[in-house]
């Protein structure tokens, strides 16, 4: 896939939680646009997706001077109340590019010198543990959310081709809670898994959050829906779970190995 990547100057990143983020006072996004073009994004829906000419996945418009700029923010929004932000909502802070540009790092390191209250990472990139060291100095106020959607590398394969391997995931999870980094596995959306897959997180986390498109895409699956998911789901002989109460069976799974205070469902999992 052939990706072209822009340089933008933004005038701010922090934006008002709203909506599945109203529990939040901002989200924060380095990077618009996302080269792991999953096939079920919700963005790809939004109008940061839809009025490009180009295909979501790829273009990439990396914010130059984000640190500066978030800097001046995150001083004027922390005058004003509790800053709690959700990194990110409509890209991966830790896409391919991240490696390069290093503006998700750069952000980091502005909350260590002046940290919010508290701040969600929401990736599915191994690539976050490059920044171990800054997470480390958050302390109690950083959660890395980890998407794991399945167990099973060919539906992965499926759904996601470009996303990172379900193993390189577990692997960062594990090696996140070697470094006392708080961590969560995002079942979201929940795709297709085995029966092994709760057993399989386990030894990893203590947290788990599921989630599918229906309470998930904000919009009540409707984004999803346009999306023509439920082909990809024909085509493999699963339509069971293309359906509201699929996420159900994964959370009764769930409960086998994992207490009631360690399981949330959709929002109530992602708030601060």
């Amino acid at each position: 896939m052939t990706v072209k990547y822009l340089y933008k100057t933004p005038k701010t990143l922090l934006n008002k939680g709203t909506g599945f983020l109203s529990g939040y006072s901002h989200s924060l996004n380095p990077y618009t646009g996302c080269t792991f073009a999953c096939s079920y994004c919700y963005v790809r829906q939004m109008p940061v997706s839809t009025f490009r000419s180009a295909e979501w996945g790829t273009w990439v418009d990396i914010k130059k001077e984000a640190a500066v700029t978030f800097q001046k923010e995150l001083r004027r929004a922390r005058v004003k109340g509790p800053v709690t932000i959700f990194m990110s909502s409509s890209t991966d802070p830790y896409q391919p590019i991240e490696h390069k540009e290093k503006v998700t790092q750069s952000l980091l390191e502005v909350m260590v010198d002046n940290p919010p209250d508290f701040l969600l990472v929401q990736t599915r990139s191994p690539l976050v543990s490059r920044d171990i060291m800054l997470l480390q100095q958050l302390g109690a106020k950083v959660r890395v959310s980890m998407t794991v959607e399945t167990d099973r590398e060919d539906i992965r394969k499926h759904f996601a081709p470009y996303a990172p391997p379900i193993q390189a995931r577990l692997k960062t999870l594990q090696l996140l809670a070697k470094f006392g980094i708080p961590t969560q596995v995002a079942i979201a959306p929940l795709l297709p898994s085995s029966k092994r897959f709760a057993e399989m997180l386990r030894p990893l986390v203590n947290r788990v959050c599921v989630d599918d498109y229906f309470m998930g895409d904000g919009s009540g699956g409707k984004r999803t829906r346009n999306l023509g998911l439920q082909a990809l789901y024909k085509n493999l002989g699963m339509e069971e779970w293309y359906h509201p109460s699929a996420y159900q069976l994964v959370y009764e799974q769930m409960r086998q190995h994992f207490s009631e205070d360690e399981l949330y469902i959709s929002q109530k999992g992602f708030e601060p």
